[in-house]
């Protein structure tokens, strides 16, 4: 989240005073909902509440020290497969299973601080298609500073889709509240997008599951971060499909959240798919930009939803499965063809990382740096080890990727994509993503999370 800095938030103030007296209690169970009192504590810019660090997206930690050697801190062995990037509040790192447990570690050593499990997954077995077995806690959470909660978007028994808000000191659970989608069968949802924190609300995006089965209609759910005021929904006008499942989530422009959608059913009338979004926080359409592909697009599977679009400077670029990135103004991002711009560049899979007028793309061939023109021009430049497929993020003067199948972290020169230095981690899933922080990079597993130090 973007915040200024004298913004008060609660829950790190108490965090950071357990872990300077040793305290670690876990708390498993949930805790009568009483209110949360935030203690005054200044919000910390090296902390990582949210995907890629800010509601921007950008990717970048801040004041990261220049590049050290690289050795593994420690390695913590979960219940599960973390998909979602960790985050860091203060000591503590944040990572949710796919068993549905959701685990507070010390930063600095990886022992368990807190873990909170708070339902049964849904085994393979039990869904009409996919390949997450079982499914869990797929997405990245989000951790407000405002009120010291830390937010889940855990699938249960059923195939339910519940938000969780835990006391991100304690662990106590706060909340559990239905956050299904509006449309279609919800088990045939997989909800992998990054939950995003916006205006006192959280919101949810909600994608089908590996194979394409079943009846799923993209859309974004949004609950207010506490109580129980309504829920709002925005659902793409398609009869299937066009699913919301980019790990980014959503990104932040002018007040905007910034979705890529997937490939819908129609080859005919235009429903919305293969697109852009630009919603109000009220989940109201504001803009919407379709390639003028799109028919060939949504009959070949060769969309925009497999990348989080992205703001850099006027512009919002995109790119996805046929490997066409373009560029659209901000403010205005023109419907079906109104690109400023476009080029062949990658396909590409996950979310990027900008610094200035670069941006750092998750291609499927390796990272990939990317200029932006002053007027929207795209520029393709050097390209990382074909490994390098993860989503990127930037501290210390390197480009940070994960090669996920190869279980390797990769720190890449940031002018010239050259490896300055590499580390076996363990195989991750797809798409995976470090959080860099206070000299450390901290990247979910299959089996749970490994800090590197020297980063």
């Amino acid at each position: 989240m973007t915040r200024p800095l004298a913004v008060a938030f609660a829950g790190l103030a108490s965090v950071v005073l357990a872990a300077a007296l040793g305290g670690s209690a876990a708390q498993a169970g949930p805790a009568p909902a009483t209110p949360h009192q935030p203690s005054a504590a200044a919000v910390d810019p090296a902390d990582w509440t949210t995907y890629h660090h800010d509601n921007s997206g950008s990717g970048v930690a801040p004041g990261l020290a220049p590049l050290g050697t690289l050795s593994k801190a420690w390695s913590a062995a979960l219940d599960g497969a973390v998909y979602g990037q960790p985050l860091v509040v203060g000591n503590r790192v944040f990572a949710a299973t796919e068993k549905d447990t959701v685990y507070a570690l010390d930063a600095t050593t990886g022992a368990v601080a807190w873990s909170s499990h708070v339902g049964t997954p849904v085994p393979k077995s039990a869904l009409p298609c996919g390949n997450i077995d079982p499914l869990g806690i797929t997405s990245t959470m989000v951790y407000d500073a405002d009120t010291g909660l830390l937010f889940a978007l855990a699938e249960v028994t059923g195939g339910e889709h519940v938000l969780v808000s835990f006391d991100a000191a304690t662990g106590a659970v706060r909340e559990r509240r239905n956050a299904d989608p509006p449309k279609g069968d919800r088990i045939a949802h997989q909800q992998r997008s990054a939950l995003n924190l916006l205006g006192g609300r959280v919101y949810i995006a909600y994608g089908g599951l590996w194979g394409d089965c079943a009846n799923y209609i993209g859309s974004v759910v949004s609950l207010p971060v506490t109580g129980a005021g309504a829920k709002a929904s925005y659902a793409v006008p398609t009869t299937r499909e066009a699913g919301i499942w980019a790990p980014g989530g959503g990104t932040v422009s002018g007040g905007k959240l910034l979705y890529a959608v997937g490939n819908g059913e129609s080859t005919s009338g235009y429903d919305g798919s293969d697109s852009v979004l630009a919603l109000g926080p009220d989940l109201a359409l504001l803009d919407r930009f379709s390639p003028s592909t799109w028919v060939d697009d949504n009959a070949r599977d060769l969309d925009l939803g497999s990348m989080t679009p992205i703001q850099v400077g006027s512009f919002v670029y995109t790119d996805g499965k046929r490997g066409t990135a373009y560029t659209l103004r901000a403010d205005q991002f023109g419907g079906i063809g109104g690109q400023v711009a476009q080029a062949t560049v990658c396909k590409a899979f996950g979310a990027s990382a900008v610094s200035g007028n670069t941006v750092y793309v998750p291609c499927t061939t390796g990272t990939r740096a990317v200029t932006i023109g002053a007027t929207g021009t795209i520029t393709p430049g050097w390209q990382g080890p074909s490994g390098t497929r993860g989503s990127p993020v930037i501290g210390g003067g390197a480009v940070w990727a994960v090669d996920y199948d190869g279980g390797v972290l990769y720190a890449l020169d940031q002018a010239t994509g050259a490896v300055k230095q590499k580390l076996t981690i363990g195989t991750a899933p797809h798409f995976a993503s470090p959080a860099l922080s206070r000299g450390r990079a901290f990247v979910g597993t299959l089996t749970g999370v490994v800090a590197v130090a020297g980063a």
